[in-house]
């Protein structure tokens, strides 16, 4: 059957009101004609790993594309791709192989060279992931060029819920609400994915994903560590949004938030008030792109 004709059933269904069509992805080459605007380089990034720790767990397959975008958050083109498996070592976990699809025989005697990687990252000035702060930790530790260049989080960066994505905000369920749907879980389909939801307008503001994304990262944030917190009051700071940091690289064990520069003093006055419960100096550090979702803050 012609692409033609099921189009027209899918369009019938949808006017039902009865069925939602999910479309697959198709690859974009270009979501904007060139027209003179200055662009910038930009690559989207995935990696799928043997678990979840970046200082035990190994990557075990790297994808990543290229796209140049405007400071408006038009993308333009979207170039050619990186898609590399890596033999961790040791046998892939069940757990991993079911969620992901990747072997040990996918994998076995495949390596990515470090040089090739810092290669394809040429001129790139951002890298985007969704969910940069598992994704970076394991790049860096790959291939010290992923230092060099702002990161951005298309997960956390983007209000999805607030702009009606209320079912989830893992990508798939993104692209779901966006009526399409890709093979997930392998690392360069979801780059397309992602740079796809990244492309369109969001449903409430109007406002591109994108050009959401990118004042964030912009934006300076401080990190505040609540050291030496009171362990029966863990929940209250996790309700606020604060995560643990256990302690590694030489770093004090510490509950941690990342805000906006209006709202550090009222975390601080709050940290005061009903954490330590007494007059302390709040640990703040200025962190940017260059080094937001890295375990260098």
């Amino acid at each position: 059957m012609q692409a033609c004709e099921l189009e027209r059933m899918a369009k019938i269904l949808e006017a039902s009101g009865q069925f939602r069509i999910l479309r697959r992805l198709e690859p974009q080459s270009a979501y904007h004609s060139p027209d003179g605007t200055a662009l910038h380089r930009g690559i989207f990034l995935d990696t799928e790993t043997t678990g979840l720790d970046p200082a035990r767990d190994e990557i075990i397959e790297l994808g990543m594309v290229t796209f140049d975008f405007s400071s408006d958050g038009r993308i333009f083109a979207v170039g050619e791709s990186f898609s590399r498996f890596r033999d961790p070592g040791r046998p892939v976990p069940a757990a991993v192989t079911a969620l992901t699809g990747i072997t040990d025989e996918m994998v076995a005697g495949q390596s990515i060279d470090p040089a090739e990687v810092t290669a394809f990252l040429g001129d790139a000035v951002l890298v985007v992931a969704h969910n940069a702060a598992f994704d970076r930790r394991f790049a860096e530790r790959f291939c010290g060029s992923f230092v060099q260049v702002a990161w951005a989080c298309s997960l956390h960066e983007v209000p999805w819920v607030e702009e009606g994505f209320t079912e989830g905000t893992k990508l798939s369920h993104i692209a779901a609400a966006c009526g399409f749907f890709h093979d997930g879980h392998r690392a360069v389909h979801d780059c397309r994915a992602g740079l796809e939801i990244l492309s369109r307008a969001l449903p409430r503001s109007g406002r591109r994903a994108l050009d959401v994304l990118l004042e964030s990262a912009r934006a300076p944030r401080w990190r505040i560590r609540a050291a030496g917190a009171p362990f029966e009051l863990r929940d209250i700071l996790k309700t606020r949004g604060y995560r643990w940091d256990p302690g590694e690289n030489g770093r004090p064990r510490a509950w941690f938030v990342d805000l906006a520069d209006e709202a550090v003093d009222a975390e601080r006055d709050f940290l005061r008030r009903e954490i330590y419960r007494r007059d302390v100096d709040v640990d703040a550090r200025r962190i940017d792109a260059f080094d937001r979702y890295s375990d260098r803050c």
